[in-house]
């Protein structure tokens, strides 16, 4: 078999896995290898026969099936078959085993992997409580820091608390839990609240284990470098995903484009295989391979087996028995060799966003840096290589990057290159540094220290980087026809070298097919968004590419869904704002959200409450970004694009909005007493769209706003909420039902559409 043709059957698996999820692959794949074995070879004269095209389908299709054979799906007796309805919470304790070292998660919580035995009911639904069923599965379990503090993998342990199965993404752009926890085998997790540890005898104390010798470096690192300091240097030798890096550092690097610094990767399987075959340089050719090959094993170990390390593994194993046996080595061919066995070990890892990016980034750097390199031969040697690295990983990463999260970070080649020094320094030290607490911890900790100027170097340049106007735009996520697009147009590129000489051109089409795109879109937008939250209602309203935010809802709530919502919609800047929030958490999260992006004219409801209620600290923070902050007055008419607002009550806030036509309504947390003294009085318009918080509603205030559509932002309502709007003939949406719902006039259904598709019995549940 020839390379090419082995590189086509290669490809052919890679690509069924990839497209395994689509209705249509089972029933198109053999039939696009059948139509290449007779087209292929009359256009591809000196390519592979008929027969390689036949065997691709095959192997594309064979894919597809090996995909959802392998896809973790829960047994009998797993322990998300137990958990209580979505409206009841029904407290548990469930025994079994660790199975990972805990982590801090954003919200300042552990959380770790467990391995359940058996489940006993605290309290029974209806009747006595059952006790020691059979549960097995792996649960997401979170708890109190505290309570987490000292737990071990393997160790027993009793967890009580409460069972929940994991959600899909509510909001556009948001995280999807339940198909992440699928991923890795869970249907279920657990909000601990106590824990019990039994006895833990000797033998089990002292169990070797990987991460034992993870946390014995981790911990001489942090000794006398201190947190993040110590923490960074780990991350930079064993990648961040088996440290506990704090998020507020992590966010940094990947906003400047040095996210790869934190992940394990070529770059230090270089380093070790290098110095390997340095020291062993006049041993024999077995005994320097035998020694490589346990330095690459060790230090696979110590990273946790991560997919994009196995990659770099496998691709150093390769190149090392090339080396030894005086071959050339075949890049290309060894990275298709790695991606597709690992694929074929857990076919799983196809959607690991880590080993996307690793496998890209290499294939960067085979096929792109070298014409790179040499287009950038009029700058000094050192330079043209890192700006011929970088650009070239950054290059076949971007399309997938702007898929995934829709953000580009212009500084990322300038970052690379002012940084280089620095993390080749700390991760030869960082490497050395492990390497000898393994052996001396105390020793260890001393090199450690050693690094403590390009250490702490490098985290002022990070964020001075990070300071900079523009370190990260959104520019929204492009689709997944673009994204195939862009790389079939990188593809083309790469094929034919007579196309690099017009390499302008491919620069264009690319930006052509990213920008308008988004610049048509942007230009004719006119969609209102009321987010799916739990704490306070939202609303995003974007017409062409101005947009409104009616409340931020608490940091929580601005971290996990305002931000991404506004990143994948490509907002860089917001450009009125409403808060009818007094709470100091709705405070906080404004803080969080200047953080982010600016604000040029906000408005504050709250304000008039009462002189107290004037918060300085967040108008300051508005005008240090060039914002204004203003009080909005009762009955004063604001108009912010084509949308008219007005406030009609403070506290509780009664807003007003006029959105194309339309006449919103947005009752605060109103209780049906006040309800029905506002109907009464009069101050309540007729609305075609009633937004409230979920609370009861009087009959006196639906017969004065007679509403044709009302949303409640809220997770649950009562039926007789539900069969009241019901005998008013009023459509109803709920966000606890339906996840966020989009307005905009050319839908159909009244121009309402939601993110969430449940079937009834999930509808009723919810």
């Amino acid at each position: 078999m020839t390379p090419v043709s082995g590189a086509i059957l290669s490809l052919a698996y890679i690509f069924g896995l990839l497209i395994a999820g689509m209705v249509w692959a089972k029933y198109v794949l053999f039939v696009v290898g059948c139509v290449a074995a007779i087209v292929m070879p009359a256009f591809w004269r000196t390519g592979p026969r008929s027969r390689i095209w036949l065997a691709a389908g095959a192997i594309s299709l064979l894919a597809v099936f090996y995909l959802q054979l392998r896809q973790p799906q829960p047994t009998l007796d797993d322990i998300s078959t137990h958990v209580a309805p979505a409206n009841q919470e029904q407290l548990v304790t469930v025994q079994g085993k660790v199975a990972s070292i805990p982590r801090l998660t954003r919200n300042q919580e552990a959380q770790f992997w467990f391995e359940a035995r058996r489940l006993s009911e605290v309290e029974g639904k209806d009747g006595p409580a059952e006790m020691g069923r059979l549960a097995t599965g792996k649960l997401y379990v979170t708890l109190p820091l505290l309570r987490a503090t000292g737990l071990k993998p393997g160790q027993p342990i009793s967890v009580t608390g409460f069972l929940y199965k994991p959600k899909p993404a509510a909001n556009p752009g948001g995280f999807d839990f339940r198909s992440y926890l699928a991923r890795q085998g869970a249907f279920a997790g657990l909000k601990g609240r106590q824990i019990r540890l039994p006895d833990e005898d000797e033998k089990s104390r002292k169990q070797w284990a990987w991460w034992r010798i993870r946390q014995r470096v981790i911990r001489a690192q942090v000794r006398w470098l201190g947190s993040p300091a110590g923490l960074l240097v780990s991350s930079m030798v064993m990648g961040r995903r088996s440290v506990d890096l704090p998020y507020d550092l992590r966010d940094q690097f990947i906003q400047v484009g040095l996210a790869h610094t934190l992940a394990a990767s070529g770059f230090h399987v270089s380093l070790v295989l290098g110095a390997i075959l340095t020291l062993t340089r006049w041993r024999s050719r077995r005994v320097r391979l035998a020694l490589g090959t346990l330095a690459l094993v060790v230090f696979a170990g110590l990273t946790g087996f991560q997919p994009s390390v196995l990659r770099a593994t496998l691709m150093g194993f390769a190149a090392l028995v090339a080396l030894l046996a005086e071959r050339p080595v075949k890049p290309l061919g060894t990275l298709l060799m790695a991606a597709v066995l690992l694929l074929v070990f857990n076919p799983l890892w196809i959607w690991d966003l880590g080993f996307q990016f690793s496998f890209l980034a290499t294939l960067g750097l085979i096929v792109t840096a070298p014409t790179l390199a040499k287009w950038l031969d009029w700058l000094p040697s050192p330079i043209a290589s890192l700006v011929a690295v970088t650009l070239g990983a950054a290059l076949w990463t971007l399309p997938l990057q702007l898929y995934v999260f829709g953000l580009v970070t212009p500084y990322s080649i300038l970052a690379n290159i002012i940084t280089a020094p620095l993390i080749i320094i700390i991760s030869i030290g960082g490497m050395l540094s492990g390497l000898t607490a393994l052996i001396w911890p105390v020793l260890g900790s001393v090199l450690a220290w050693l690094l403590f100027l390009p250490v702490h170097g490098l985290l002022k340049l990070v964020n001075l980087l990070t300071d900079l106007p523009g370190s990260s735009i959104a520019i929204g996520n492009i689709s997944l026809a673009q994204t195939v697009v862009l790389y079939g147009l990188m593809v083309a590129f790469w094929l034919r070298p007579q196309w690099r000489k017009r390499a302008w051109l491919a620069v264009l089409l690319a930006m052509g097919l990213i920008f308008i795109p988004i610049w048509q879109t942007q230009s004719t937008l006119y969609r209102a968004t009321v987010l799916a939250t739990s704490d306070e209602p939202i609303l995003v309203i974007q017409q062409q590419r101005q947009v409104t935010l009616i409340n931020s809802g608490d940091i929580n709530t601005v971290r996990f869904t305002v931000l991404p919502f506004l990143q994948q919609q490509g907002v860089n800047q917001i450009d009125w704002v409403i808060s009818t929030n007094s709470r100091l958490d709705a405070s906080s999260g404004w803080k969080e959200l200047l953080k982010h992006l600016p604000i040029a004219n906000f408005y504050d409801g709250s304000a008039i409450l009462d002189r107290a209620a004037v918060r300085p600290s967040l108008a300051q923070a508005v005008r240090s970004r060039k914002g204004n902050y203003k009080t909005l007055q009762i009955g004063q008419a604001i108009q912010i694009g084509s949308t008219t607002c007005k406030l009609i009550v403070a506290k509780p806030a009664v807003l007003q909005l006029q959105i194309d036509g339309q006449l919103w309504l947005l009752l605060g947390n109103l209780k049906p007493d006040r309800q029905k003294q506002l109907a009464i009085t009069g101050r309540l318009p007729r609305a075609q769209a009633l937004w409230w918080s979920g609370e009861t509603l009087s009959s006196e205030l639906l017969e004065t706003l007679q509403p044709e559509i009302a949303i409640a932002s809220a997770r649950t309502l009562k039926p007789d909420t539900i069969a009241q709007l019901k005998q008013h003939k009023v459509q109803l949406y709920w966000t606890g039902r339906d996840g966020a719902i989009q307005w905009n006039p050319d839908m159909p259904e009244a121009g309402f559409k939601t993110t969430l598709d449940l079937d009834d019995d999930e509808a009723f549940l919810l």
